[in-house]
């Protein structure tokens, strides 16, 4: 799974871009400020780097400028500044790529998944989990347990892989609809019991070794039995 390191000082914005970038399978950290972006990419060694201009404690130039001295990791810059001087800067100081703010969020995730086929090449999936005796693979739609694949709806899978990729993590009906279906989802949030309910019973038909555990009251979790 890749990491996307995300570098913006506003905590809305953040949350957007985890929002989508969830859903499609990346691991996503995040940092507020400049200097402590320097530190995460240490610590965290990020597949990718989202990064802001206008940052506390150092600018995003600067910050563009640190990592490339210690890291070839690809960036791509997101900022409000739109100029075409602030564009050349950019890639001139080593970004990948530049996009401005406001930004369309499926627009950005086709640039990252760009740069990264760019730079790491298009043979690893970003979206495959493999578990003993587990594998999905969300680009190919393959679920497969104890060596027989599982049939599964678009939802379910997609479900069924946001849960094990998050595993022994509780999520509210609410958050599996924003991850899953979407903010714009104007359904009942009891279609998650719908789902969660057929995907019980095809996975006891194949496997005993996994469940998918309701927390009354909260909402669900995948755990490893």
């Amino acid at each position: 799974m890749k990491k996307i390191l995300v570098v913006d000082d506003d905590i809305n914005i953040c949350e957007l871009i985890g929002l989508y970038l969830r859903k499609e399978g990346y691991e996503i950290v995040f940092a507020h400020d400049g200097k402590s972006a320097i530190d995460v990419l240490a610590k965290e060694r990020p597949n990718l780097v989202i990064l802001d201009i206008m940052l506390p404690e150092m600018d995003g130039w600067d910050v563009c400028t640190e990592m490339k001295k210690i890291s070839d990791i690809p960036i791509i810059m997101l900022s409000a500044k739109g100029d075409t001087f602030d564009k050349v800067l950019g890639l001139k100081l080593g970004a990948d790529d530049y996009m401005v703010k406001p930004f369309e969020p499926r627009e950005l995730i086709a640039r990252i998944d760009a740069v990264l086929r760019r730079t790491y090449g298009s043979t690893v999936s970003t979206k495959s989990i493999s578990l003993p005796d587990l594998y999905i693979d969300l680009d190919k739609y393959i679920v497969r347990i104890d060596d027989e694949d599982m049939k599964l709806p678009k939802k379910e899978m997609e479900l069924l892989y946001f849960l094990v990729k998050n595993k022994g993590k509780v999520f509210t009906r609410e958050q599996l609809i924003d991850n899953i279906w979407g903010i714009d989802f104007f359904g009942d949030t009891r279609t998650i019991d719908v789902h969660i309910k057929r995907l019980r019973e095809k996975l006891s038909n194949l496997s005993d070794k996994y469940n998918i555990k309701t927390i009354w009251g909260v909402g669900y979790k995948f755990e490893i039995i």
